[in-house]
């Protein structure tokens, strides 16, 4: 009677070995990050809200909400919020060229979209202003049209254009990249027309995209000084923007005051893009559920 053993190998346990992170640890790492933002962020800002408390509330309120300074808190806010929709739209429009079709000449004008980035504030501000000035190229022709650009908010408008349209385009691109070109087809084969297409499969995908652009956008349009100061007049209670009244302030030695303008701008600022965010993380949960 033949055996047939069946040997079967032992078996060598594996040894797990534990990869080392290529940066430190959580504890490390979190108190870099908590030090660096506290000295580059956070002590900073926190020196306005101490400027501020040596301030009765009656100089406070007549600092931060005269007539005046009002006046420079609605052409702010106002002419970043609307550049910043303007910049949404076109930004759009801007990236899906780029990302989705190839012509001549497409790497300059994807070039050329970053010029905002590298150019100083103030040599956009001065070009800007003797492009739109009455004698300039387009001030003069828009000008016979009776549009006046060149110091009215208009122009400050154009100026918030010009230097926040690169964060719509770049926020943009990598999101319009990753989009699967079959989804459209499907969805077209579906029977879905264009419009169709654009509001359920593409809006939805580049919406939390967008909505960061605008807020970048916003935000850079909100702080601007450079670029507008030129193009804008400076007129009180009609051209004068927040940030050109916080440097007269300082100018003038009345530092309260300027503390109290960018103390109420901050505020604003904050809950603003505090809101843009929520609105973005809700939208990007509904998609995720979706």
């Amino acid at each position: 009677m033949t055996q047939h053993a069946t040997a079967t190998a032992p078996k060598t346990p594996r040894r797990s070995k534990k990869r080392g992170s290529v940066l430190p640890g959580f504890t490390p790492t979190m108190g870099f990050t908590i030090a660096y933002l506290s000295l580059i962020v956070l002590i900073p800002l926190s020196t306005v809200f101490l400027k501020t408390a040596g301030m009765s509330w009656a100089e406070f309120v007549e600092a931060g909400f005269s007539t005046r300074v009002l006046a420079a808190y609605k052409l702010t806010f106002g002419t970043a919020f609307l550049a910043a929709l303007v910049n949404a739209v076109f930004g759009l429009l801007l990236a899906w060229v780029l990302v989705r079709y190839r012509f001549p000449g497409r790497r300059l004008i994807d070039g050329m979209v970053d010029l905002p980035f590298a150019l100083p504030t103030a040599v956009a501000g001065i070009a800007l202003t003797a492009i739109y000035s009455r004698n300039g190229w387009m001030g003069s022709w828009l000008e016979d049209l009776g549009i006046k650009v060149a110091y009215t908010p208009i122009g400050i408008t154009i100026a918030l254009i010009f230097i926040g349209l690169p964060f719509v385009v770049r926020t943009l691109q990598p999101v319009i990249e990753e989009i699967d070109v079959e989804l459209e087809e499907a969805a077209a084969t579906l029977g879905a027309g264009r419009w169709t297409i654009f509001r359920k499969v593409l809006f939805p995908t580049f919406f939390p995209a967008l909505l960061t652009g605008f807020a970048l956008a916003f935000a850079r349009g909100i702080g601007e000084y450079g670029s507008v100061v030129f193009i804008s007049g400076n007129m009180p209670m009609r051209t004068e923007i927040a940030p050109l009244l916080i440097v007269t302030k300082l100018e003038q030695y009345d530092y309260m005051g300027a503390t109290a303008i960018a103390l109420v701008m901050l505020v604003i600022s904050f809950f603003l893009l505090l809101a843009i965010n929520l609105l973005q993380r809700w939208s990007s949960q509904r998609i995720g559920h979706s």
